[in-house]
């Protein structure tokens, strides 16, 4: 068996980011608790990262982050990267750079670091993560992108970025939910509290609407949810048990025989579709109904 490709640990990306530019949601309260920057450059020299991953930029928030650097200037630095001869692109910051140019700043403050295009990725995935106003959807799916892309692990995460894993681990099982659900979450009609007591029902959506319209509390969430699941376990155990016809019968019989795996035949009544489930019971059987199913390519 192959070595498994060990995955990078977080690295510079990271230390850069904690180290240089946790948001300021507070705003910094003097002009000497800033970083001093490398340089002040023009405004128009400065580029948006186009593989940002966040996308919506809320214009009440950047209207107040504007009014502030109007009064204050531009305290915390943009993190950037060289772009060719005379540009340097976004890093970290760009709701500052969008606001200064709501306030009509020519210049802003820059640090240059050197990254690849997989650390900047990463640090615009982390600082998305550290910003207090993420919804909780924007915030599962940040963790999704350092698993997924950087082999992050929940253990790695939650150390570097001081959330605990259960944290971590409830925000990510939310992304299970119906797209409409998490829609719901997204604009704020349900909380992750509200969310997480939906998430193992088999009719999430309906019930996430009937939290909303009657403005159910989590505890009450949590209460329609289990009474709901019990009794759809009460209508599967009563429901009568559907009787094959003998030829289907004898099919199953057939394709069970030849295959020597029990098989299930079910045809929709009146109709010309249905469907076959095979069970096995090892590995090998699977490498064997596999092997069965390729033989003709």
């Amino acid at each position: 068996m192959a070595e498994k490709k060990k995955t990078r640990g977080l690295g510079r990306g990271l230390s850069a980011l904690m180290a240089d530019v946790t948001e300021d949601n507070t705003r910094q309260k003097t002009q000497e608790a800033a970083r001093r920057p490398d340089m002040v450059v023009p405004i128009e020299r400065i580029v948006p990262n186009p593989d940002q991953p966040r996308r919506d930029f809320t214009p009440d928030q950047l209207e107040e982050l504007a009014s502030s650097i109007k009064e204050k200037g531009v305290i915390q630095p943009l993190i950037v990267r060289k772009k060719g001869a005379n540009q340097f692109e976004i890093v970290a910051g760009e709701r500052r750079w969008r606001a200064s140019q709501m306030a009509q700043l020519h210049e802003l403050p820059i640090v240059v670091r050197e990254y690849d295009d997989t650390e900047v990725l990463e640090i615009a995935i982390i600082e998305n993560i550290q910003r207090a106003d993420l919804n909780p959807v924007e915030e599962a799916m940040g963790y999704r992108q350092l698993m997924e892309k950087f082999g992050h692990t929940q253990e790695k995460l939650s150390e570097a970025l001081g959330k605990s894993r259960s944290h971590i681990a409830n925000l990510m099982r939310l992304l299970n939910l119906p797209d409409d659900v998490l829609g719901y979450l997204k604009s704020g009609d349900l909380s992750a509290g509200h969310a997480r007591a939906l998430i193992t029902s088999d009719d999430a959506s309906e019930l996430a609407k009937k939290v909303i319209k009657g403005g159910l509390s989590v505890r009450q969430t949590e209460q329609l949810a289990k009474k709901t699941g019990s009794l759809v376990e009460q209508n599967k155990k009563s429901r009568p048990k559907t009787h094959k016809d003998a030829d289907t019968v004898a099919l199953e019989g057939d394709i069970s025989a030849n295959l020597g795996m029990k098989v299930s035949v079910d045809h929709v009544s009146g109709g010309e579709s249905g469907k076959i489930t095979v069970t096995y019971q090892t590995l090998d059987e699977l490498d064997e109904l596999c092997r069965i199913l390729t033989a003709s390519r």
